[in-house]
């Protein structure tokens, strides 16, 4: 009898680990976020420092911007501009995004424990420590040319309407799109800063490939809050897709993979350059054929985009460095 009552003991907890598989990003505390004092923790989870995967996620347009106008090994160092840029901006909309979220993440499992919507850090503070990061910002700004900081400079209005837009469309993460893929723009003009047909033919077929590319890894990561949302009335494409998830996101990463074969081709028009892509499209085929029924591996898939996006930036600089 003991034996039969841990084994229902141990599939029970198997079962809630599983149901409960979506809070764990924001309630460990691993590595860096381990060892440090409470209050300076308190601020690093506020930019998300410990979750790389969004700066890289914010970084790798950026680098394919770079890399297909054909300046990723002359300006070298701007890939490190904008991997800083990509951290401390991505830092900076995180905390944004808390402030004008905290009543919301209060309501939800996953992120109830948020140190804005817990009540560890002030909204006075918080708004000091985003004026800190942005200052940062500043920094690889003026690395750039004129037109890329005026590029640069016109997202803040996107970045600054995206914590609204789950409350009035159920597509909040198109505009994520918008938001994310932008450095695609700026390290575009940052290389070919003077405005005609062929320069912005490639420049705008990449940047429209990114943003379906974040609808689908956005939508895998937001079917972690589903329920939770659908319960607080906050609006999502995972709720609104339904069943429909692995189709829906197979569409998304289909008409990314389309838009940047596009892109490639107005560069060399052979078939040889669209082989390129196929590491990616392979990729994100994996990602949409493995997502499990229950969705209890969104967190993984969502989180494998890093490499994806390094898969893309190797074939923009193929093509960069041939054209």
């Amino acid at each position: 009898m003991a034996n039969k009552y841990q084994n229902d003991q141990s599939e029970a907890a198997d079962k809630n680990a599983a149901i409960n598989f979506n809070i764990v990003a924001d309630t460990q505390y691993h590595g860096l976020m381990a060892i440090l004092p409470p209050i300076a923790r308190d601020y690093a989870l506020l930019a998300r420092f410990d979750r790389p995967i969004g700066w890289w996620l914010l970084f790798w347009p950026c680098a394919w911007g770079l890399a297909l106008a054909g300046g990723a090994i002359e300006r070298w160092d701007l890939l490190l501009w904008f991997l800083l840029g990509a951290i401390v901006m991505r830092g900076a909309g995180c905390t944004y995004n808390d402030i004008i979220d905290r009543d919301l993440d209060a309501r939800v499992t996953r992120t109830a424990n948020r140190p804005i919507a817990s009540g560890r850090v002030s909204v006075k503070a918080a708004w000091l420590w985003l004026l800190f990061l942005s200052l940062l910002g500043l920094l690889v700004l003026w690395q750039l040319n004129q037109n890329a900081q005026i590029m640069a400079v016109s997202s803040l209005a996107l970045v600054a309407a995206y914590p609204f837009m789950k409350r009035i469309t159920y597509w909040p993460q198109a505009w994520l799109g918008l938001v994310f893929s932008w450095g695609i723009l700026v390290a575009w003009m940052a290389i070919r800063p003077y405005v005609h047909g062929f320069n912005i033919y490639p420049m705008g077929l990449l940047y429209l490939g990114s943003i379906f590319w974040v609808i689908g890894f956005d939508t895998i990561y937001a079917l972690q809050d589903r329920e939770d949302d659908a319960l607080i009335g906050v609006r999502s494409s995972a709720l609104r897709l339904g069943k429909n998830i692995r189709l829906g996101v197979a569409l998304f990463y289909l008409l990314a993979l389309m838009f940047w074969s596009a892109a490639f081709w107005v560069f060399r028009s052979q078939f040889l350059v669209l082989l390129t892509i196929l590491p990616m499209a392979l990729h994100l085929m994996w990602q949409v054929l493995t997502l499990k029924q229950d969705h209890s591996d969104a967190l993984e898939k969502f989180r494998s985009n890093r490499f994806a996006g390094f898969l893309l930036f190797l074939a923009c600089l193929t093509i960069g460095q041939s054209a």
